[in-house]
């Protein structure tokens, strides 16, 4: 897992959060900054700017990295979209085009040292108000819209949240295939969330206290406590598959082989009944 430098504190929360899941894909890729950029038609120095939060990945760039970490892509793009215009909004003004000062008009002469037939008009500040009132109008205008996708994005991710606690809740064979992890508006933390292994033998079985399936099948890019459950099997049984995080990447992808080569089981990188009975055995 790669150690991070803290983002800076003046960074929008939802910048911060975008950032956020974008190194926590990075990292369980298992990529390093080069092989990222080999990947993807971004350079390595740009993979440091944009996660490193100098400056702010575009959407091609997020769509990229969520292809390369297996998860769907939608929830993030949402975010970036609420990032985007938090970004954009705190270089408003420095960038905001002034209007040139309009130029005196040119002073008629009747011949040589004359001086002029009429006094031009003295200028007004009336059109620098207009322009004033046209940019409160316009930021108005850009806080609704970014009101309203930062509450469509709050009703997914609540409605995610409400679904992954009944799959918890079951905790048995029925439960069904974990879904991919969701994008959370709150501020989070610089790594996954982690389970706890309380690996005991009941009746000749091996459990670790998170998941009681034996049948459930898990692949690249499922996330879960069923996904816990293995990876704390697959560490007692000698063989590391990362951080007990419940996310299925390549580190545990790799340590399943491991394992199914060592037990004389079909070595697919999954984990099934046959794999299951293995781990519990």
């Amino acid at each position: 897992m790669s150690r991070w430098k803290a983002l800076s504190t003046e960074l929008d929360p939802r910048v911060r959060q975008l950032l956020t899941q974008l190194r926590r894909l990075k990292d369980h890729s298992g990529l390093s900054m080069r092989q990222l950029a080999a990947k993807t038609e971004y350079s390595e120095k740009s993979w440091e700017r944009y996660l490193g939060g100098r400056s702010l990945p575009p959407r091609e760039a997020v769509e990229a990295l969520a292809r390369i970490g297996g998860v769907d892509p939608v929830r993030l793009l949402a975010l970036h979209e609420v990032a985007t215009d938090t970004w954009g909004g705190r270089h408003l003004d420095a960038a905001a085009p002034r209007k040139p000062a309009p130029e005196p008009a040119p002073v008629p002469t009747v011949g040589p040292g004359a001086r002029p037939e009429t006094e031009p008009e003295p200028e007004t500040e009336t059109e620098p108000e207009t322009e004033t009132e046209t940019e409160r109008v316009t930021a108005a205008g850009r806080s609704l819209r970014v009101a309203l996708v930062a509450g469509a994005v709050a009703l997914v991710l609540a409605l995610s949240s409400a679904a992954l606690l009944v799959m918890r809740l079951d905790g048995d064979d029925s439960e069904p295939a974990a879904a991919p992890p969701a994008v959370s508006t709150a501020p989070a933390p610089s790594s996954a969330p982690a389970y706890t292994c309380r690996v005991e033998r009941t009746d000749g079985l091996w459990y670790a206290g998170i998941s009681r399936t034996r049948d459930t099948e898990l692949g690249y890019g499922a996330v879960g406590p069923e996904v816990a459950e293995a990876q704390c099997l697959l560490r007692r049984a000698g063989i590391s598959p990362g951080g007990i995080d419940g996310m299925f990447g390549p580190l545990t992808q790799r340590a399943v082989k491991a394992f199914q080569t060592r037990a004389g089981l079909a070595v697919d990188g999954t984990v099934g009944p046959d794999t299951w009975k293995a781990l519990r055995g």
